[in-house]
C-alpha cells in the first residue's frame, strides 16, 4: 500500500468530509453516553454538520496547513497544522483517518511529514489535543506512539433543567 501525502484540494472536500463523519460517529456516540441525551443534544445538537464543516473552515483559513494522504489517489487521511513564528510552536488541529484505513500507519505518517514541515519552518514543540474517553483510546495510542507527552485536562457538564 503506497501512501503518498500531498496538498489539499478543493476536490478532496466531499471524500475527507465523508470519512471525517465515519471517522467521529464512534466518538460522538461515546460523548451521547457519557453525557446522556440531555446535555448531548444541547452541546452537540448537529455534530455531523460541526465535522463537516471543520474541513471546509480550515479549507478558508489562510494560516492552516491542509495535508491529505491519499491510497491509490483515493483520500485516506487529512492533517491540519497551524505555524507559530513568535512561540516557535506548531499546532495539529486536526488529524482523521478514513476508519477503513486506520491501523495501517496513515496517522504515523501524516504526523511525521507535519513535524518535518514544522521543523524547516523552524518550530520547536508540536502541540495536539484529543478526548479522554475511551472512544479516543486509538488517538491517543498514536500521539503517545509518535513521541507526543500528554497532561490530563477534563471538561465537565451538568445539566440544569433537571433541577
Amino acid at each position: 500500500m503506497a501512501i503518498t501525502i500531498r496538498e489539499f484540494q478543493k476536490a478532496d472536500t466531499k471524500a475527507v468530509q465523508d470519512f471525517t463523519e465515519r471517522a467521529f460517529e464512534p466518538i460522538f456516540a461515546s460523548f451521547k453516553n457519557i453525557l446522556g441525551d440531555k446535555i448531548f443534544e444541547r452541546v452537540f445538537p448537529d455534530w455531523r454538520t460541526l465535522q463537516r464543516g471543520h474541513v471546509t473552515n480550515f479549507y478558508a483559513d489562510e494560516n492552516a496547513i491542509l495535508r491529505v494522504a491519499t491510497v491509490d489517489d483515493t483520500p485516506a487521511g487529512f492533517i491540519v497544522y497551524t505555524i507559530n513564528q513568535e512561540t516557535k510552536m506548531g499546532v495539529v488541529e486536526f488529524l482523521v483517518v478514513d476508519p477503513a484505513y486506520q491501523g495501517r500507519g496513515i496517522g504515523t505518517q501524516l504526523n511525521e511529514y507535519a513535524f518535518e514541515q514544522l521543523r524547516e519552518a523552524g518550530m520547536e514543540i508540536v502541540e495536539v489535543s484529543t478526548g479522554g474517553d475511551e472512544s479516543h483510546a486509538p488517538a491517543r495510542r498514536l500521539y503517545e506512539k509518535v513521541g507526543y507527552v500528554g497532561i490530563p485536562n477534563v471538561y465537565y457538564y451538568k445539566s440544569l433543567l433537571d433541577e
